[in-house]
C-alpha cells in the first residue's frame, strides 16, 4: 500500500465528518485526492482518473492550479483539508494560504541583507512589512504601534 493511500483510510475512519470532507494531499508539485474522494472530484472538476498503484485511483492538479480548482470546491457541500506530506500538516484552505504567504515574507526578510541598507531604504522596508502583514492580517490586527 502506498503511504498517501494509508494516510486516507486513517483520515477517512478517525476524522469526524470524513465523509463530507474530500482531502487534498500535497505531493511535490502537485495536489491529489485518492479513491472515493478522486472520484468525487474527478466529476466535480472535470479530472482524469489515474491509477496510483493497481487498485488506487487518483487524479489531482498542478501547484499552481489550487485556487482555481478551490474556488470550484468551495461553492459544493464539500468540507476541503489539505495535507501537505513535507510538513505532514492537515490544513483548510485559508489556513494553507496563510502558511504561504507567511513563508513568502519570511523568505524576503531572510534575504535582505541589512548592513547594505540605507537609513530610508531601512523605513521604506519596514513600510514594505507593515503593508504585506495587513495584506495578509487585515489592518485591525496591525496597529499595535
Amino acid at each position: 500500500m502506498s503511504k498517501l493511500f494509508d494516510n486516507y483510510l486513517n483520515l477517512k475512519a478517525t476524522e469526524k465528518d470524513a465523509n463530507n470532507t474530500l482531502y487534498i494531499f500535497k505531493s511535490g508539485i502537485f495536489f491529489i485526492f485518492l479513491d472515493n474522494d478522486a472520484r468525487i472530484a474527478s466529476k466535480l472538476l472535470n479530472l482524469k482518473l489515474t491509477y496510483l498503484t493497481e487498485n488506487i485511483i487518483k487524479c489531482g492538479f498542478p501547484i499552481n492550479s489550487l485556487e482555481k480548482y478551490t474556488n470550484i470546491l468551495n461553492k459544493t457541500s464539500y468540507k476541503i483539508k489539505i495535507i501537505d506530506t513535507a510538513k505532514n500538516y492537515i490544513y483548510t484552505f485559508d489556513d494553507y494560504k496563510l502558511d504561504k504567504k507567511i513563508e513568502e515574507l519570511l523568505s524576503v526578510i531572510n534575504s535582505v541583507d541589512i548592513n547594505s541598507l540605507s537609513v530610508k531604504e531601512a523605513y521604506d522596508f519596514i513600510d514594505f512589512l507593515k503593508e504585506y502583514t495587513q495584506n495578509i492580517f487585515g489592518k485591525e490586527n496591525n496597529n499595535a504601534y
